[in-house]
């Protein structure tokens, strides 16, 4: 665990063309430790997300400039830079499992964009008092999968973190096997857990809890701060953002994995990126987590699980709401927004402008239908909408077995359609069930090149998933059917 005053520090620092500005070093002491990465030996570049670099203001040719490789892979020092990892606590699995905190993850400062402020963090940059029994790093596999996860949510219109790029090294880390080292530099508005209010309310320190809610209030929520009570206020925000995330998770089939509070965002972002997983064959018990041995986190627990978390959050923020009917009226409403939400999303894959109960229904029994046959879920969507933009309805019965329920199915479409009075508009169809998602056999496949010094694959999918929604002939393959082995590979907590 490196140092402010270690030798790194004292060197010529590399200016990232970034405007840096104050941000959570202003909170004090008692939020973080300030401390430099831990240099990974002889990095490379993997790969790197031009729109993101754009995003925040970077030249197209940004990482070209001397410094930049290393500064990223913790190497050098940046210019304007304040890395610090913060602290935090949380409930794991269920579980109280106390002080956590940014154990292989170094917060490099806030700047200011085009968009607004964003916050940059180093995963996988080593050692840090919060490292446990961890050894700080981050391996090549899961760096890429999370690298292309964050981009691919951000192209699917999910709120998430983001990635600017990944680095790597031959250095070796030590996981289940010998694996080797890399970085993502890792962007968003904000990377504030649910696990930060947990951390000063569990040990009893209102005067920190009360700053750090003031400084989420003032930076991300400032409509609260007029609110007759700013902090139950802080928290039915959350409740809806939070809501309207996991909605939409569930409306691509996409699943967490790890949803524990330490990895539930303040701002309803998805963030950290272990064993998530894109639904293939429908199954509303799917656990994509290979440690997750109960199934709390099973696609279909997920909605249940971030209430539980938001609860867990208002216990947090208790002694600043006051009173409990105040924090019991926030947390209530996350269920009709999520319901609502997800009525919304369901309507649109169906053509619908907005949600009825007839779409409510005509949702459920489609749903109903792939869950008995376990039909794919991204491409019995896809060829639904398709079929609502005019492809012949053979597209879609070619999908079941149960050719009397899929005729009555789009039966009731053809219903719904003359119920509304309107025709279906194949564009919100259509822009609502994508084509492509990162599902685990592409990305296996793209480590497995990518640990041949091959990373075409890494850049060609991100090119896709950062358009989702369109057809890329040149890559139809990545939208059809996932190979029979792709069901027996396993992702776990370890990365």
């Amino acid at each position: 665990m490196a140092s402010p005053d270690t030798p790194m520090a004292e060197a010529a620092a590399v200016d990232l063309g970034l405007r840096w500005q104050p941000g959570l070093q202003a909170l004090g002491s008692d939020f973080y430790t300030p401390l430099s990465p831990d240099p990974i030996r002889d990095p490379y570049w993997i790969a790197r997300s031009a729109a993101m670099a754009r995003e925040l203001g970077l030249r197209d040719v940004w990482w070209q400039a001397p410094g930049v490789l290393e500064a990223l892979s913790g190497s050098a020092f940046i210019q304007g830079s304040t890395p610090l990892a913060t602290v935090y606590s949380g409930h794991q699995f269920g579980v109280w499992a106390g002080q956590l905190g940014d154990g292989r993850a170094l917060w490099l400062g806030e700047v200011a964009t085009p968009g607004g402020p964003q916050e940059l963090q180093l995963k996988g940059s080593g050692l840090t008092p919060y490292s446990r029994m961890g050894d700080g790093r981050a391996v090549l596999r899961s760096s890429i999968r999370e690298f292309l996860c964050s981009e691919a949510m951000h192209g699917l219109g999910i709120a998430t973190t983001r990635a600017l790029c990944v680095t790597g090294s031959d250095q070796p880390v030590r996981r289940e096997t010998i694996e080797t080292a890399a970085v993502v530099t890792r962007v968003a508005p904000s990377f504030i857990r649910f696990g930060h209010f947990e951390h000063f309310s569990h040990g009893n320190q209102p005067g920190p809890l009360r700053t750090l809610a003031d400084y989420v209030i003032d930076r991300d929520y400032p409509a609260c701060r007029d609110a007759a009570n700013p902090y139950a206020a802080l928290l039915a925000e959350v409740v809806r953002r939070t809501a309207a995330m996991v909605a939409q998770w569930q409306a691509v089939g996409f699943m967490h994995g790890v949803m524990n509070t330490d990895n539930m965002s303040i701002l309803g972002l998805t963030i950290d990126y272990g064993p998530f997983q894109f639904m293939d064959a429908y199954d509303p018990r799917h656990i994509c987590n290979h440690s997750d041995h109960a199934g709390r986190y099973s696609y279909e627990n997920q909605p249940g699980v971030a209430h539980w978390n938001l609860f867990a959050l208002g216990q947090a923020l208790l002694p600043l709401i006051g009173e409990v009917d105040d924090a019991m009226a926030a947390l209530h409403g996350f269920k009709p927004q999520f319901d609502a939400e997800l009525a919304r999303l369901h309507a649109a894959k169906l053509g619908q402008a907005s949600a009825t109960p007839s779409s409510r229904a005509l949702a459920g029994e489609w749903l109903g239908l792939m869950a008995r046959e376990r039909t794919d879920f991204t491409i019995a969507w896809r060829r639904l909408a398709q079929h609502i933009a005019g492809a012949p309805a053979d597209t879609v019965q070619d999908l079941f077995h149960d050719r009397a329920a899929i005729d009555q199915l789009l039966l009731q479409l053809k219903e719904l359609t003359a119920q509304s009075g309107l025709a279906p508009d194949a564009n919100l169809a259509l822009n609502h069930s994508p084509a492509f998602v990162l599902r685990n056999y592409l990305a296996e496949q793209a480590i497995a090149l990518a640990k041949q010094k091959d990373f075409s694959m890494i850049q060609d999918l991100l090119a896709v998933l950062e358009r989702p929604y369109d057809e890329h002939p040149q890559h139809a393959a990545w939208a059809g059917f996932p190979p029979d082995w792709a069901d027996q590979i396993q992702i776990s907590c370890s990365s």
